[in-house]
């Protein structure tokens, strides 16, 4: 299963106490899951769908408890290429359809006439836990997160302009969080890449299993990188050693071919000598080997100076 899907299951079992946290939860999943069809009359049926089977099941009982209405399920194909299943909760005009679109602000009336809105109503998210139940219905509704293994992308794909403007408004009323919007194939995208917002986001919505996983690939991620990091430049270091060696032996030759090592000064031929018999040894071993030890610096300049007299050759 996937992180996102997972994601939803654990929303699913979030259950609003209070009130009005249940009517925002529902209208914000039900702004970008629900679809109205004209049955006559000027009457409407709401129909909304889900392809996850535990947030239909979740959203089936937040309504009855909600709206006294009990909705009626039906399992049909996925549209499109994807493979599964689509649940679809259906709300006919004798279960008070209309009152259901009123009262999550969807249905509203301007001068003397209905019309279908396609912000977010501002009087159903004042309060911040308010906010927090919008944000997670619309999230179960049209929301999806990346594996974090993989990538740090989460995105709630809405509608219209006017709605994913309102929905950047209200994730970035929060302390430390900011989306932002991009459109896409006639949609338009709300979405956050930084994983600290991420993070937050899930705790905000109350996917706090989700938060804990999600905190944990970012350590092991972290250590991962840390470990390149560190073997890069080991590597680096010991390329640098090779090198240093070969152009001090290549040295070391010269003056053994053209005056011989005698000519060297007792301390820089016991470093010659030392040099030549370890060559992937580095300037602290080799110091070790001296007889007195000595520190990398004083090895380093023995060579240097080796260098110099093979280069005046």
């Amino acid at each position: 299963m996937s992180f996102s899907a997972e994601t939803k299951n654990e929303l699913s079992r979030v259950e609003p106490e209070k009130k009005c946290c249940q009517l925002a939860e529902i209208s914000g999943f039900l702004r970008v899951s629900g679809s109205l069809r004209l049955v006559g009359g000027g009457k409407f049926k709401i129909v909304i769908t889900t392809e996850n089977p535990a947030v239909a099941r979740h959203y089936k009982k937040l309504i009855k408890e909600y709206f006294q209405v009990d909705t009626e399920l039906e399992i049909g194909e996925a549209p499109g290429p994807k493979k599964g299943h689509a649940y679809m909760l259906t709300i006919d005009p004798q279960m008070r359809s209309e009152q259901i679109l009123r009262e999550t602000g969807i249905l509203l009336v301007r001068e003397g006439n209905n019309y279908i809105s396609d912000g977010i109503y501002s009087s159903l998210v004042k309060t911040k836990c308010c906010r927090k139940a919008y944000l997670r219905g619309i999230f179960m509704g049209a929301g999806t997160i990346s594996d974090p293994g993989k990538s740090y992308h989460l995105e709630i794909v809405c509608g219209s302009r006017n709605l994913a403007d309102d929905l950047r408004k209200l994730i970035n009323t929060f302390v430390d969080l900011s989306a932002k919007v991009v459109e896409r194939k006639g949609h338009f995208i709300v979405y956050m890449k930084k994983s600290e917002y991420i993070c937050d986001t899930l705790a905000i919505m109350g996917a706090h299993t989700r938060v804990l996983e999600f905190e944990n690939i970012k350590i092991q991620k972290g250590l991962v990188n840390d470990t390149v990091r560190i073997t890069n430049c080991d590597n680096a270091n010991t390329d640098r050693t090779l090198d240093a060696s070969e152009r001090q032996i290549e040295s070391i030759k010269k003056i053994e071919r053209i005056k011989g090592l005698a000519s060297l000064p007792d301390k820089l031929r016991e470093a010659a000598r030392l040099r030549l018999e370890y060559p992937e040894a580095s300037l602290t071993q080799l110091g070790e080997m001296l007889d007195p030890p000595m520190k990398k610096s004083g090895v380093n300049n023995r060579l240097r100076k080796i260098e110099e007299i093979a280069a005046k050759l």
